[in-house]
């Protein structure tokens, strides 16, 4: 069994909420074995913020919904990193980073903004599946939703590549404050 990181999508706001509680059940009746799972919205004010609007720890270990990867991922989404990264601006992140560079690293947040769209709520979980039909069954056949599994370990090796863009893109913007300032 691999971990993935599987993005529920759906027509109505509704349904990622009946999916969240739905989904819920699937993992007490053992159909997964899940690590956290979080409805998010993608807000429609043109200001592209992404929200946690529900999330649940299945390990127990009492992350909050900023702590792991699914927080890390909406935090990038939707925070300053972002922006730098020219998501939301139609910019690029600048001329001192290889522009295949970025287009390989931020192949995992353009997917998730092609699929959370302005004004969506979608449902992302991170689970091991041996069989994907219960999730498939209630995601897609219940709920009409779309379904997409992602490889965790790239995943989560995107948003470090992606956090270490925006970090050595911030330094040399500040050491460039700085250049000016002498």
């Amino acid at each position: 069994m691999e971990k993935r990181v599987i993005v529920m999508n759906f027509d109505l706001e509704s349904k990622a909420y009946e999916a969240f509680s739905k989904a819920k059940r699937l993992h007490m009746n053992k159909a997964f074995k899940g690590e956290q799972m979080a409805v998010v919205h993608h807000s429609n004010d043109g200001e592209h913020k992404f929200m946690i609007e529900d999330f649940l720890d299945f390990t127990g270990s009492n992350k909050s919904s900023t702590g792991g990867l699914i927080g890390m991922m909406v935090g990038i989404l939707g925070g300053p990193i972002g922006i730098l990264l020219g998501w939301f601006t139609g910019g690029m992140i600048g001329a001192t980073q290889d522009a295949k560079e970025v287009r390989q690293a931020t192949g995992v947040f353009e997917f998730l903004i092609d699929k959370i769209g302005e004004g969506d709520t979608a449902l992302l979980l991170i689970a091991e599946e041996e069989d994907n039909r219960p999730l498939n069954q209630l995601i897609m056949m219940e709920l009409g939703g779309e379904i997409t599994r992602l490889d965790y370990d790239k995943v989560e090796a995107d948003v470090k590549k992606t956090q270490e863009m925006a970090k050595s893109s911030q330094t040399s913007a500040s050491e460039g404050d700085h250049s000016k300032e002498e």
